[in-house]
């Protein structure tokens, strides 16, 4: 978001390449980090902080051997492992044989889905993408469970009164009325319409995916409480 110049070396002229409107400015994409001294030694801020410090000072020389220095240590390092038999094993990153390079195990290529994506996260190292479907799948399953059990309530609402208009005798009559006490009506139904129905629970199914939700919202709570935490 800040002013870009070309600079025509021949000449000595310069102009403007990008200049950002405020609106452009505004918005911007905030940037999350870690406070540098929460990080570890490996994270690249902290690791590369002496380059870093060498070329903001315009001292390329001086940022060519800390640069030098930091990939010995490398190099001394797996020096080591090798000698030791110790094998390496990435946490994040796998090899792959057919292009000989190293990839992020859990890279995701798919393009962004605005209707059904809502956020994209990282939680140690693993970017994870929090999605709409799932709420939606759930609540069109929960929808058509409480639709069956209506249906299926007043087909036996329907039988009850078949049954206490047919010509029986009057005590066949009352002991039918009283078995068939459910309510006729059932037009509206509440959050808990699976007590109401006298079912405790909807199906496995809904009960699994709303377990899943309440996951997924713990882990909200969770990256929330994180960069509060960070901003302090």
């Amino acid at each position: 978001d800040g002013e870009v110049h070309i600079n025509e070396l021949k000449t000595g002229n310069t102009e403007t390449f990008w200049n950002p409107t405020s609106e452009v400015r505004r918005q911007r994409l905030k940037r999350h980090i870690v406070l540098f001294e929460e990080q570890t030694d490996f994270e690249s801020e902290r690791l590369w902080q002496h380059v870093t410090s060498a070329i903001n000072k315009g001292d390329q020389h001086k940022a060519t051997q800390e640069k030098f220095v930091l990939e010995e240590e490398q190099r001394n390092a797996a020096r080591e492992r090798r000698d030791s038999g110790t094998e390496w094993k990435p946490l994040l990153f796998r090899h792959d044989a057919g292009t000989n390079e190293w990839r992020y195990k859990y890279e995701d290529l798919r393009p962004w889905d605005p209707l059904n994506d809502i956020a994209q996260f990282e939680k140690d190292g693993i970017l994870q993408t929090m999605e709409r479907h799932l709420s939606t799948r759930m609540s069109n399953h929960k929808a058509t469970c409480i639709n069956n059990q209506i249906t299926r309530h007043k087909r036996s609402a329907k039988d009850c009164r078949r049954r206490k208009t047919s010509d029986q005798p009057s005590n066949h009559s009352q002991n039918t009325e009283s078995s068939c006490s459910t309510p006729e009506s059932v037009q509206e139904l509440s959050d808990d319409d699976g007590k109401y129905l006298g079912f405790e629970s909807l199906c496995a199914q809904c009960g699994k995916e709303m377990n899943h939700l309440k996951e997924i919202h713990s882990a909200v709570l969770s990256l929330q409480k994180a960069q509060q935490d960070i901003h302090r």
